[in-house]
């Protein structure tokens, strides 16, 4: 190998980093014992920043560009090394790239509930989660704060620490809102927001900064969101006697269809819902005619009842109908006594007149008959 060749091999001309991951924020350019060439070709793309750390020191930051590491635009590694202009000589300096663009769709939640008091519920807890958007805002001082001598460091190392910071944060600006739980959702947009800029005040002393938080979720306990569910359907229901009329009209309809299901059970049921449908329309129509405390004055008088008529038996003949009154006129005439076969509608069989508690009482009135003469 030619002398020169070897020499030439021995410094670094060209530095530069292509970035193929998604996730890394810092990369050391590796000089694997190799000094860099003064005069040699920096290369820092979009959404890069150059770091030289010469002796423990951070001495220069690039911004995007391309650069020949010389004096004219190298002016505190130029105080550092004392050189003089036209010096040209190798040297050794940590060069880390920093990648400035943004670093989406990181994740964040509560791992505990936050305890919050309700306007609805009072105190209750909930939970959230969602994503956010960070950035390196000061190169030299994130470096300075939080990435130190590693060689390659990556957002798993720092959000951590983020995913803190914004819990946090949202839990103390959720309680200081006063937004009610169930009008949450329709203010995500400006809590995210809110938060996000509670924590760049924050994070930006580490040289980062939050451009965007997103809250996706917020949730209440599974018991209060059961009750919230049922509060919800009980809205929807509306009127419960209907809708226990159409359930019970759809439990007759099932039985229907299957009548031979369960051994008669179904006819049972059927039977069972139709009674209580009937008396639940019973009910309803009775509390419909009940009349207004101010109708009263106005109604009708019931209808009178209905006066039994009876049949009587004698030798095998039946005659009648007649009335009580006519029982009474057939008393007095001696045409009817007490053992004379009576029977009217709903009485079980024929009975004798003096048996019957409704007839019994004409027997009375009327003195009995006289004592034969002495």
């Amino acid at each position: 190998m030619p002398i020169m060749d070897f020499l030439k091999g021995q410094f670094i001309d060209v530095i530069e980093w292509t970035d193929d991951s998604r996730d890394t924020m810092v990369y050391r350019f590796e000089r694997y014992g190799n000094e860099i060439k003064y005069g040699a070709k920096l290369t820092v793309r979009e959404g890069q920043v150059a770091v030289f750390i010469h002796e423990g020191q951070l001495a220069d930051v690039f911004t995007p560009g391309m650069y020949m590491l010389e004096t004219n635009n190298m002016p505190v590694m130029t105080s550092l090394q004392h050189w003089d202009h036209g010096f040209s000589s190798p040297f050794k300096s940590e060069i880390y790239f920093v990648s400035t663009s943004r670093f989406t769709d990181l994740k964040w939640g509560t791992k505990n509930p936050i305890m919050i008091r309700d306007s609805d519920f009072g105190p209750t807890r909930i939970r959230a989660f969602g994503t956010y958007t960070v950035k390196v805002q000061d190169a030299g001082l994130f470096m300075t704060e939080i990435v130190g001598t590693d060689g390659e460091f990556t957002t798993d190392e720092v959000t951590h620490q983020i995913r803190n910071i914004i819990v946090q944060q949202f839990s103390q600006s959720v309680a200081a809102s006063g937004i009610p739980v169930l009008d949450m959702a329709a203010n995500t947009g400006q809590m995210g927001e809110l938060v996000a800029e509670k924590i760049s005040e924050t994070i930006s002393s580490y040289g980062l900064t939050l451009p965007e938080l997103y809250i996706e979720n917020i949730s209440l306990p599974a018991a209060v969101e059961e009750a919230l569910d049922k509060r919800t359907s009980m809205g929807v229901i509306g009127d419960l006697n209907k809708y226990t009329q159409f359930q019970t009209a759809e439990a007759m309809r099932a039985a229907a269809e299957n009548p031979g299901g369960g051994g008669g059970m179904g006819e049972g049921l059927g039977m069972g819902m139709g009674m209580m449908m009937a008396n639940q329309m019973s009910n309803n129509m009775g509390a419909q005619q009940q009349p207004q405390p101010h109708q009263a004055a106005h109604a009708a008088p019931p209808p009178p009842p209905v006066e039994h008529v009876w049949h009587t038996a004698e030798n095998g003949a039946t005659k009648g109908p007649f009335s009580k009154a006519s029982l009474g006129r057939m008393i007095t005439d001696g045409a009817l006594s007490r053992d004379t076969m009576v029977w009217t509608a709903g009485q079980d069989g024929w009975m004798k007149a003096g048996d019957v508690n409704e007839l019994a009482q004409l027997f009375t009135v009327m003195p009995p008959p006289p004592p034969p003469p002495m």
